[in-house]
């Protein structure tokens, strides 16, 4: 999942390019049964680039958004199921 951005003065409309896209960050919301399981992962290049500060932010940062993800891809499941049980 890459995303680029264009700069000042750039052209909105995507182009496309020769260079290959190069996913940095991952972020995976697994479901298995009830049990909702949310992971990311960085490229290990970047990995290495960072500063030890640097990766601790990063670190408790996505740990906050991949808790906050799953929550709300739980409670977004549960509310299918009560709706589908509900319809008999």
């Amino acid at each position: 999942m890459a995303q680029s951005s264009t700069g000042a003065g750039a052209s909105s409309s995507k182009t496309p390019t020769d260079s290959p896209e190069t996913e940095i960050l991952h972020v995976v919301i697994k479901r298995d049964g009830k049990l909702v399981n949310a992971n990311w992962g960085l490229h290990p290049n970047l990995k290495e680039e960072l500063k030890p500060e640097e990766l601790k932010e990063l670190t408790e940062i996505m740990e906050k958004v991949t808790n906050i993800v799953g929550k709300r891809f739980a409670q977004i499941l549960t509310q299918a199921e009560e709706s589908v049980a509900g319809t008999a």
